[in-house]
This record gives structure tokens, sequence and C-alpha cells, in this order.
């Protein structure tokens, strides 16, 4: 999907699916959405003979992506960072995600990769915190998943 000019942030269609305790929306974008970080509505639909090898939320087993999604993002699939509260997150740099949801708006607030804004990952069976969607104007979007909430295929 090519962002539109008059935002380029743009990540349409949303669809509102679930509305948290918490007053925050969740926010999941429909299968074939075209930007390579599409959702899956029902993560077992994704799951196909090879279902061992997806990596899973370590929380609740939800299926999050493929080891085949793995990407280097300025020379590394991995980094480390510390928010702005100094809470460090290693993360894993991953093309697209399946079973999760976004929330919230896109901000490029303390944002860690230069030229890109990003918004919050949650898991779509558990709403576990799992990262962030990074979005650029000119870039290919990608996912940043917490490693250590993950568990890799055995």
């Amino acid at each position: 999907m090519t962002p539109s000019t008059s935002d380029p942030f743009n990540v349409e269609p949303l669809n509102l699916i679930l509305y948290l305790e918490t007053g925050c929306f969740l926010l999941r974008t429909p299968p074939g959405d075209g930007i390579g970080t599409g959702i899956e509505t029902d993560p077992s639909e994704a799951e196909t003979t090879e279902d061992k090898e997806f990596i899973r939320c370590r929380k609740c087993g939800n299926p999050v992506t493929h080891p085949s999604e793995r990407i280097s993002m300025d020379g590394s699939h991995a980094h480390t960072f510390a928010n702005p509260g100094g809470i460090l997150y290693e993360i894993g740099c991953f093309r697209s995600v399946v079973g999760c949801g976004y929330m919230g708006p896109t901000t490029d607030d303390f944002s860690w990769f230069k030229g890109y804004s990003w918004k919050v990952i949650y898991c779509g069976k558990c709403s576990d915190h799992l990262g962030w969607l990074f979005i650029s104007p000119v870039n290919d979007p990608f996912n940043g998943l917490i490693l250590d909430r993950l568990t890799d295929p055995e």
C-alpha cells in the first residue's frame, strides 16, 4: 500500500475490534492490507502443518511471527534501547506479524529509528505488550518485537 499524500503514516483500513479496560482502543489491520504488517483475524488460520515453527507470545502461546520474517535494520536484527523512563528493551526486527493488534496513534516522539514513527503492538489473544510497529513515509514498515516476550520455535 502506498501511503497517502495527505497522511504519510496512513495504515488504513483499520477496524476497531476491542475496547480494553484501560479505556484504550486496540486496532487491528485486516489480512491482506498490502503493507506487510497485516494481522490475521483468526491466528489459527495462519497455523499450518508448520505451526511449531512460529515465534509465539511467551505469555499465551499465540503465533506472532515466523523466523523467516527476521530482518536487519541499521545493520542488525537485534537492538537494545531504553525508553524515556529508563526501561531497557531488547528488540528484534521483523517484516510482519500475525495475531497482533496495534494500539494508539502513530508518533515520532523518542523514536529509536531515524525517520520512523511508531505505535504499540499488543498480542491479539492476551493483550500483552509485544513491541512497536515502525512506519516511515519513504521506507517499508517493520515490527520491533521485545525478544524476552517471545518464544522461539523448538
